[in-house]
């Protein structure tokens, strides 16, 4: 069985276009999705409808990220924390919201925080952080004292993640495997480049992991961002092509 692993898809169609052509190419059985479907992409209510279709697909399953939650059920302190510490998102924030529909925000507070599937015998984690907190970031330069930490009580072989962009994996002296499967639509790299991960397992649960890196139409994804007018959706735009940090400076 091959199972794709996508996350942090963030409204760019043109970007989950290629991420599926290429999921299909690679004869995956399944799709698990992480979670941050719409925020600050170019797209945010039409790629939500589009998972909403997917997701009537018995092989694909889907949790909630920390930002379909909070678009799903206004955050007025989110809201405030973003002016504070990043205006550009939090103009963002304001600007999905108003195109989000009532059903969109309905889907997306419908969405679990985190699963656990069992395939072949291995049980596996669907977290969009950690599986302490759908905010909690696991990165390549984590300590895996603090690793081991975050996932002392997560009784699973496998964990999947995302929410940070960047792809990393671990295997732990607990004997778990943690990935961060990176982001389809907002790659954090100088190479604008979507990221997702393949999980391949025997059926006698031997299993391998592996990222992907794929091209995409970043020109275009970047342009219908830009076109959403709102203060500093030129800056995300630009992440788009070329990101040197996690937001907008």
């Amino acid at each position: 069985m091959k199972i794709a692993i996508i996350s942090d898809i963030h409204g760019n169609n043109e970007a989950l276009d290629s991420v599926l052509k290429d999921i299909k190419e690679q004869k995956c059985d399944k799709i698990f999705c992480l979670g941050d479907l719409a925020m600050a992409g170019p797209e945010p209510s039409k790629l939500v409808k589009r998972i909403k279709e997917m997701d009537k697909d018995g092989n694909f399953v889907i949790i909630q990220g920390n930002t379909d939650e909070k678009l799903g059920t206004y955050n007025k302190n989110f809201e405030d924390i973003l002016d504070k510490n990043v205006p550009v998102m939090a103009n963002a924030y304001r600007a999905d919201l108003k195109e989000l529909t009532d059903e969109d925000k309905k889907y997306l507070s419908s969405l679990p925080e985190k699963l656990i599937m069992n395939e072949y015998g291995v049980k596996i984690m669907l977290c969009h952080g950690s599986p302490r907190k759908n905010d909690e970031n696991i990165t390549p330069d984590i300590e895996i004292e603090k690793l081991e930490e975050i996932i002392k009580d997560a009784d699973v072989d496998v964990i999947f993640c995302g929410h940070t962009h960047v792809p990393c994996g671990f295997v732990t002296e607990c004997e778990k495997t943690v990935v961060n499967v990176g982001s389809v639509g907002r790659p954090f790299s100088e190479t604008p480049k979507s990221c997702y991960a393949i999980m391949t397992i025997d059926e006698n649960g031997d299993f391998g992991i592996e990222h992907r890196l794929v091209k995409y139409d970043f020109e275009t994804a970047a342009a219908k961002l830009k076109q959403r007018n709102f203060d500093g959706a030129d800056k995300l735009a630009a992440m788009l092509i070329k990101a040197t940090s996690r937001y907008p400076q």
